[in-house]
């Protein structure tokens, strides 16, 4: 197989010249999103069921210390 020179200028003017604007297309992946925001809301659903135990736990042992 011979490769013919002009194809090979063309393809080292395309390396030559990254500069040019390489168009990319700026697409958002919905299913990420969606596990990221449930990630979040459990790590916030975690943080607050801890608190209110936590309440109620020390709301029993001071009631169980005054008696």
């Amino acid at each position: 197989m011979f490769v013919s020179t002009e194809s090979l200028n063309r393809t080292s003017n395309a390396v030559e010249n990254p500069s040019q604007p390489v168009e990319t297309p700026k697409r958002v992946n919905v299913d990420v999103l969606k596990r990221k925001l449930l990630e979040e809301s459990k790590k916030e659903k975690k943080k607050r069921s801890i608190i209110l135990y936590s309440i109620i736990a020390s709301l029993g042992v001071l009631t169980i210390l005054t008696y």
